[in-house]
């Protein structure tokens, strides 16, 4: 359809159909409705996860392999998921063997494979199984705006994606059984292989399948051996190969770490390797744990040999890093050298088995690997040095998201004042999908550097890295994480003494609170908010609290209050001049009256929001005045469903579930204007569907369905 179209000669008793602007998608034009309206959807098929990285190489696990092929085999009871823990100490190469078995058995699996790293041991967190399930079930196509909060509810809409499904899902390096538990598939027709340094005896109990791995065999140690720095090297020198293995304890990261120090040195005999291992594991003996000496010894001997010597600097300071990952672009700003320099210098690291490559074109350490770098960045930067250093991760981080954030919503304020140290080669979006898209990607480690900021006592880069937030938590809903990451905004805000900060911590905390519907405590918190405004005489910011109170008033039924708090809200914008914030109370207010059957009220208020809001990049509310405007002209039918299609189809375009969902039900109401009982059920019970994968209940809608049951 031409974009700009306009039908001008639809004219039939005064009234007039008209359509102009920007089209996406189908739209509906009629001058009568009869029966309803029926709005159909090409569905498209859920995608097929393939998230598993890279194996590595590996030698005598034919029967761990073998295991893992019985498990597969076998026979589950109904509901009781097919899981193998994979145990045994750090280095061993459980991950190696988890993920061997699952590329080559992926055909088995034509539905997919999941993987995730639980972070059991690593310096930060540990992964929480309802942020793991947050990125399985936006895998498999559901938008994250769609995801629910709460544990239980994520846990069964992944129940629900996975069930009947052929699967293998890796969990790799848990920590406890009731961190794993959540993310087994209910269901016999997957597999599901956790690693694990603890044998997770609960699982074990609930018919788990244990695979413990113990240390390669002398001959499988001299093999990985020879396929990593070749046969001849070996066999020309038995006895020192035969030493090097006993040095590395046959553990496979051990092995593997020294093996790519001699790939990298062609000419440099094994014997020379044996000696500088000794050395080092001599000095290394005030060690408790043989393993953990051991790798620490390759390790130390990996990072000497390094060149150019620019990648052992790098190394020790990327063990500073606030995030489990890290790309190039983040390195560059972090050790304050050029990109393409710093691509090379990962690319060396990377060679030498010290860091591990992950999908997306990100780096990551072993945990093992990370204490090392950090140690060494302990004993040979000064602390200057290494404060600087995660200074300047965290003001990568703040500058970029700040970027992100402003590429996605242009007409909102965003803050960067705490940044001390701007990237010389800073990261640019072409789009606001891939602005969000970054937010999203980057979401944990967003998380770890404000906690390490705050941490830091860098309050002002905590709650400023909070603020960049806002788009992803409105566009992609993560409820569930949303609210602790809010609290530690407030209480940075709080602990720099930075009333406005406070203020702006407080509203965004109780909007947070008000989505998980505890009412009570996002009221004290906009009232704590409206409070500091008053003091500062903020009448914008007085009306912003207004609005949110007036929204909670909404939530709880009380329309006559929440109508007196957005002419309250009204009155504050109009006299700040602020015009899209107008709209905003606007749409409010108009939505209230409708609630109050004063459409006539309501569509002066709405019209007036529909213009101010033409010229602002602010999708959401454009589609969301449209169907406004829809519901409080429902008795002119045709321009009614015209303004409600083109509202849901917005809404679809943008992502927004909660959007779509009052689109149908306003639909669903038209129909039964209509006397199109059979059309409204369907509408509705689609809007209901579409806030229950959100673990939303609207009342409402199902009072509504229940009297169409009734009739």
């Amino acid at each position: 359809m031409n974009p700009d179209f306009n039908d001008r000669n639809q004219r039939s008793e005064g009234q007039v159909n008209e359509l102009s602007g920007t089209v996406l998608g189908p739209v509906l034009q009629a001058r009568d409705v009869h029966g309803g309206v029926h709005l159909h959807q090409t569905s498209t098929p859920m995608p097929r996860p393939t998230q598993l990285p890279a194996g590595s190489i590996m030698v005598n696990r034919g029967e761990a392999l073998a295991l893992l092929d019985a498990i597969r085999s076998g026979h589950g009871e109904m509901g009781v998921p097919k899981v193998a823990v994979v145990s045994g100490p750090a280095g061993i190469g459980k991950t190696a063997v988890a993920l061997h078995w699952s590329h080559r058995e992926r055909g088995e699996f034509p539905d997919g494979q999941l993987f995730a790293d639980l972070r059991g041991h690593a310096a930060d967190a540990p992964a929480s199984p309802t942020e793991v399930l947050g990125r399985f079930i936006r895998a498999f196509g559901i938008a994250p705006e769609r995801i629910p909060g709460g544990l239980a509810e994520r846990s069964a809409l992944y129940q629900s994606l996975v069930s009947e499904r052929r699967l293998v899902i890796v969990l790799d390096d848990a920590l406890s059984t009731a961190q794993v538990s959540p993310l087994l598939p209910a269901s016999a027709n997957s597999v599901a292989i956790v690693t694990s340094r603890w044998r997770l005896a609960g699982l074990l109990l609930h018919g788990a399948r244990g695979v413990q791995l113990g240390r390669l065999s002398t001959g499988a140690a001299l093999e990985l051996l020879e396929r990593t720095v070749g046969d001849d090297r070996v066999r020309g020198e038995p006895d020192a190969a035969g030493e090097l293995v006993r040095l590395c304890a046959r553990l496979p990261l051990a092995l593997c770490v020294a093996a790519a120090r001699l790939a990298t040195r062609p000419h440099w005999p094994l014997s020379e390797m044996v000696e500088a291992l000794t050395h080092e594991r001599q000095r290394l003996t005030a060690l408790s744990v043989e393993d953990d000496m051991t790798v620490r010894a390759a390790l130390t001997l990996s990072y000497h040999g390094l060149s150019p010597p620019e990648a052992a600097r790098v190394y020790r300071l990327l063990g500073l890093f606030p995030g489990a990952t890290f790309d190039s672009w983040a390195v560059a700003a972090t050790v304050m050298l050029p990109r393409a320099q710093v691509r090379r210098l990962l690319g060396v690291l990377t060679d030498a088995n010290l860091l591990d490559d992950v999908p997306g074109g990100s780096y990551r350490f072993h945990d093992l690997t990370r204490l090392h770098a950090r140690e060494l960045a302990e004993q040979q930067e000064s602390e200057a040095t290494r404060d600087q250093t995660v200074r300047r991760a965290l003001d990568w981080f703040l500058y970029t998201a700040s970027t992100a954030s402003e590429a996605v919503m242009p007409y909102r304020d965003v803050f960067r004042q705490a940044v001390d140290h701007e990237p010389t080669e800073p990261l640019a979006f072409t789009d606001s999908v891939q602005a969000l898209d970054w937010l999203e990607y980057e979401f944990d480690n967003l998380r770890a550097a404000s906690r390490t900021a705050f941490e830091r006592g860098l309050f002002p880069t905590t709650w400023q890295l909070v603020e960049t937030l806002w788009p992803l938590f409105l566009y992609r809903g993560y409820h569930a994480e949303r609210l602790e990451i809010e609290l530690l905004g407030l209480a940075a805000a709080r602990a720099c003494s930075d009333s406005w900060a406070e203020a702006k911590m407080l509203n965004r905390a109780g909007l947070a609170l008000r989505i998980l519907g505890r009412l009570d405590e996002a009221v004290d918190d906009f009232r704590q908010a409206l409070e500091i405004w008053r003091r500062e005489e903020n009448q914008q910011r007085m009306a912003g609290s207004q609005r949110r109170l007036g929204l909670v008033e909404m939530d709880r039924g009380h329309v006559d209050e929440a109508i007196e708090l957005f002419e309250q809200a009204l009155d504050g914008y109009r006299a700040a001049d602020e015009p899209r914030k107008v709209a905003l109370a606007l749409c409010d207010l108009g939505n209230a009256l409708i609630e109050k059957e004063r459409e006539k009220e309501a569509v002066v208020y709405l019209t007036e929001a529909r213009r101010l809001l033409a010229s602002e990049a602010d999708r959401y509310n454009q589609a969301r005045v449209l169907i406004l405007l829809g519901r409080a002209r429902a008795e002119g039918s045709a321009t009614a469903a015209d303004l409600l299609a083109r509202g849901l189809e917005e809404m679809r375009q943008i992502g927004s579930e909660i959007g779509e969902a009052q689109a149908l039900q306003a639909l669903g109401d038209l129909a039964l204007k209509n006397r199109g009982q059979e059309d409204a059920r369907r509408l509705y019970e689609e809007a209901q569907r579409v806030l229950a994968r959100q673990g939303i209940q609207n009342r409402r809608l199902n009072d509504r369905l229940s009297r169409l049951s009734d009739t």
